[in-house]
């Protein structure tokens, strides 16, 4: 446990075996990787961290956010472990963080992972989350939170683990990065178009996508894998938008021998 330019990282699994980091979605914990970091670790050396702004990260953040500031995050703390080059799996804004330093600083990045991302806003992804700020700045963190499986899960996953979703609200409340930074990092995903430069990105990338995912449309995976020189695309049909979660084990098996070049889809 460190932290290095402002960013509270870890590092799990083996020394000397191949560099692999996790960054997780608009919450930005580490935490969020706990599902699949044992099975991930076992073959790499991971790099898990909270996002600027959240977590055990400095919450200080400029007025106007951009993905670019989340990749240069990533080469921040790549710089600070000594790794020249990673894999990286990222979910919506860490896959789209690490979709923004292959443009960046292609030499950096070997393969790449991307969990329910896109290269440009869904109208559907701008429509939900429109209504989440509006619950949160009417009606507060603890709303706001509470309403967030709806978005994150299928409804049977969700009601099947109601219990677990329950007992972590008050964890999720006391690490809450305030609404401020939510707004600023929303706009920051709102921004984001890459659509034009997708030709320019050379590293092998795999899109997982959930057909069933509610908030990012499945569709815009299969818009980035068609608009890749080396995209692939691994569509399940349910597991909503934190597949990995929901569906653990099968994410950690594929994504294993992906990574590893094994397994090309």
């Amino acid at each position: 446990m460190s932290v290095a330019a402002g960013l509270y990282h870890e590092l799990h699994g083996p020394d000397g075996a191949p560099p692999l980091i996790l960054s997780a979605g608009l919450g930005g914990s580490a935490q969020y990787w706990q599902p699949n970091l044992a099975a991930l670790a076992a073959h790499f050396r991971v790099l898990v961290y909270d996002h600027r702004g959240t977590g055990r990260s400095d919450r200080a953040l400029p007025d106007t956010v951009t993905v670019d500031d989340f990749a240069d995050d990533m080469l921040a703390l790549m710089d600070a472990v000594g790794w020249p080059r990673a894999r990286i799996v990222g979910h919506a804004a860490g896959g789209v963080a690490a979709l923004a330093l292959a443009l960046k600083a292609p030499e950096r990045v070997e393969r790449l992972v991307v969990v329910n991302g896109w290269a440009k806003a869904e109208p559907h992804f701008l429509r939900c989350f429109a209504a989440r700020l509006a619950l949160l700045q009417a009606s507060g963190a603890e709303a706001y939170v509470r309403a967030q499986p709806i978005f994150l899960y299928p409804a049977n996953w969700s009601s099947a683990h109601d219990a677990e979703i329950e007992a972590d609200i008050p964890a999720q409340l006391a690490h809450f990065p305030g609404a401020e930074t939510m707004e600023k990092r929303i706009a920051a995903l709102a921004g984001f178009d890459i659509v034009a430069r997708l030709s320019e990105i050379v590293a092998p990338v795999l899109m997982v996508a959930a057909s069933d995912d509610v908030l990012v449309p499945s569709r815009a995976s299969e818009r980035l894998a068609a608009g890749l020189p080396h995209g692939e695309l691994a569509l399940a049909e349910s597991g909503g938008h934190a597949y990995n979660i929901t569906e653990a084990d099968d994410f950690n098996d594929f994504v294993l021998g992906w990574l590893s070049g094994d397994q090309e889809k």
